[in-house]
């Protein structure tokens, strides 16, 4: 008998496995009782037969109760129509705690009384599915970057100043200064990028917008590289290799989960490069149609106006009868934030982002280079901020162009004009420290 995790049971086949883990389900059928049990890794299907178990393990079987923690032991057999595709012919059984009252039975329950639960809601399938495929693409945004050599700097929770919004920061008091949970750890890593190179940070990201939709979170994990030396071009690879990385990782390894999910593995198979790539006047000529304002009247969705930014029906207009995201480049600059480098070409808009959508958002920009005076953009229209930490060519730092493409996408509503465009500086004498 060997000790074996559910995940690793099928390779066990014809052998005799012990699996420790919890009761999920149950059912009885005369002289059967079956036992799904979980581990955390899967699901098992463990059938207790009358006459073949000692009276006191077909007992215990049908004493058990949901969540109950148990012991099971028994021979491994495929069995294709049973959880991940193999069942336990079972012959002891130990209960360490019998569960009693256990809330979240496999009935229907409303959103408010999981969210009360939700320390044991964790244990239902389609939480843990959604746990276990947050984990790998946390993983396989670290391989990603690893691979091409990316050093990981951690930017502080805790910072000093606003870097997004000031309408979108949480206040804390730090030993009586005041300090803001970080909106986004870029402006530490522009710095760091002069130093390694490429660069990324990968940790939780706060927005004070008190919204229930999808698009605004409170909280969130984003990612957010930074490249010397790169370009819009180089940003808009990387964003692309990024994508179709992510999604591939997750096809690879998390298809029991998307299963249990009932997604439609169909659209992610379909995320392949090249993805299609406009610039927003091409896009802007697209939602101006006759056709297309009208289908936006339709859905009472605002029309769109040449010179702003997208809404959300917008850009479901720019991607239905698309099989792979849309990168959209070349935003009018008046939309965008004051440190986004002009278009070369010398247009008033900006070579700053590209906007992935479906089935993952991505935008980015290629950042300031020596010889572009932010604070001179930042005066002609008219912020009377406190200044930027920026580098004009009196500067002696040794600044390059570095592009810096974000991933997610953040919440919509808050871009990062320059009006609050005060970065914190980095100090020896009083780090900024996690806030957990």
């Amino acid at each position: 008998m060997v000790d074996s995790s559910i995940r690793a049971a099928a390779a066990h086949e014809g052998q005799e496995i012990r699996v420790r883990g919890w009761l999920y389900n149950k059912r009885e059928k005369g002289k059967l009782v079956f036992l799904i049990v979980r581990d955390g890794t899967g699901y098992l299907q463990a059938v207790a037969f009358q006459p073949e178990v000692a009276p006191e393990v077909f007992a215990i079987c049908q004493k058990a109760t949901q969540e109950s923690s148990l012991t099971v032991t028994g021979k491994i057999r495929r069995d294709e129509r049973a959880p991940g595709g193999c069942e336990m012919s079972l012959t002891s059984v130990t209960l360490h705690q019998l569960a009693h009252d256990y809330p979240i039975s496999p009935k229907e329950h409303g959103p408010d009384f999981l969210l009360d639960h939700r320390h044991l809601w964790l244990r239902s399938s389609k939480q843990h599915a959604l746990l276990r495929i947050r984990s790998e693409i946390s993983q396989a945004i670290r391989d990603f970057f690893q691979a091409r050599d990316f050093v990981l700097i951690d930017s502080p929770i805790l910072t000093p100043a606003a870097c997004e919004g000031t309408s979108t920061l949480f206040e804390t008091d730090y030993f009586g200064d005041k300090a803001y949970l970080s909106q986004s750890g870029q402006l530490y890593l522009e710095p760091a990028c002069m130093a390694f190179g490429k660069v990324y940070c990968f940790g939780p990201t706060f927005r004070a917008e008190k919204s229930k939709t999808r698009r605004h979170l409170t909280e969130f994990w984003m990612v957010e590289p930074e490249i010397a030396y790169a370009g819009l071009p180089e940003l808009l690879d990387l964003a692309e290799d990024f994508v179709v990385t992510l999604v591939e990782r997750a096809l690879q390894r998390c298809r029991p989960e998307l299963k249990t999910l009932e997604r439609d593995v169909a659209k992610l198979e379909s995320v392949k490069k090249p993805f299609p790539r406009l610039t927003y006047d091409q896009a802007a000529a697209i939602l101006v149609r006759p056709d297309m304002v009208e289908r936006a009247r339709a859905q009472d969705a605002p029309p769109f106006v040449p010179g702003n930014d997208f809404g959300g029906f917008d850009e479901t207009l720019l991607t239905e009868g698309q099989d792979r995201p849309v990168m959209i480049t070349h935003y009018p600059s008046a939309i965008k934030a004051f440190y986004m480098q002009p278009d070369p070409a010398g247009t008033s808009t900006s070579a700053s982002m590209a906007r992935c959508r479906t089935p993952a958002s991505a935008w980015g920009s290629s950042g300031s280079s020596p010889g572009w005076a932010a604070c001179t953009t930042c005066a002609r229209r008219s912020r009377t901020r406190a200044p930027s930490i920026v580098f004009t060519p009196e500067d002696p730092d040794g600044q390059s162009r570095h592009g810096q493409p974000r991933l997610p996408e953040e919440p919509r509503g808050q871009r990062g004009d320059a009006r609050h465009a005060a970065r914190p500086r980095l100090r020896s004498d009083r780090r900024p420290v996690r806030g957990r």
